[in-house]
């Protein structure tokens, strides 16, 4: 039973379609930040896997916008530049600081689509199963970074907090801006 003030759930799985939308796209961004300082070095292949993955993601969510006549984040531009920004920083810190930051991102983005296939209901089995299969990819990358030693990152555990605290704000903004 609804409440006064309660969010419908049509709008509800507008908010989590927009706000996956600005996640792949912010990934996709990030991607192309790392790439731009590691993609010529031994990581370049590894992160144009990730990146390629990514895409695929952030093309499906598009589409969802558009079909689903979802408005987008107003906030892309500011993604663009800080997902950009996130990835070279932390690829300049080295690759090691690179891995760790896609593993802190990923295992925010897996809480997050985990949260919501548990909210979605029968009557959106596409969309549950679309996040499901983008979920276990974003957990593959995940393994990526901690097989390429994302762990043994200078300041490791900081670094992670202030990336999945970012990342927990960048959902929490983008899915009503």
């Amino acid at each position: 039973m609804s409440l006064p003030g309660d969010v419908s759930a049509a709008a509800r799985v507008a908010r989590m379609i927009r706000v996956d939308h600005a996640g792949e796209y912010g990934a996709k961004r990030i991607y192309a930040g790392q790439l731009a300082v590691l993609g010529r070095g031994p990581k370049g292949d590894v992160l144009r896997h990730m990146q390629a993955q990514e895409q695929v993601h952030l093309d499906t969510f598009s589409a969802l916008i558009a079909t689903r006549r979802v408005r987008p984040t107003a906030l892309l531009p500011f993604w663009h530049v800080a997902g950009f920004a996130l990835g070279a920083v932390t690829a300049a810190m080295g690759e090691r600081a690179a891995m760790a930051c896609t593993v802190a991102v990923e295992e925010t983005i897996d809480e997050h689509y985990r949260a919501q296939t548990a909210e979605l209901d029968g009557s959106e089995g596409a969309l549950r199963e679309t996040i499901e299969v983008f979920r276990a990819e974003e957990l593959e990358h995940r393994d990526i970074g901690l097989a390429h030693e994302a762990e043994r990152a200078p300041g490791y555990r900081v670094l992670s907090a202030v990336i999945k605290a970012g990342c927990r704000a960048a959902i929490a903004i983008s899915e009503r801006v």
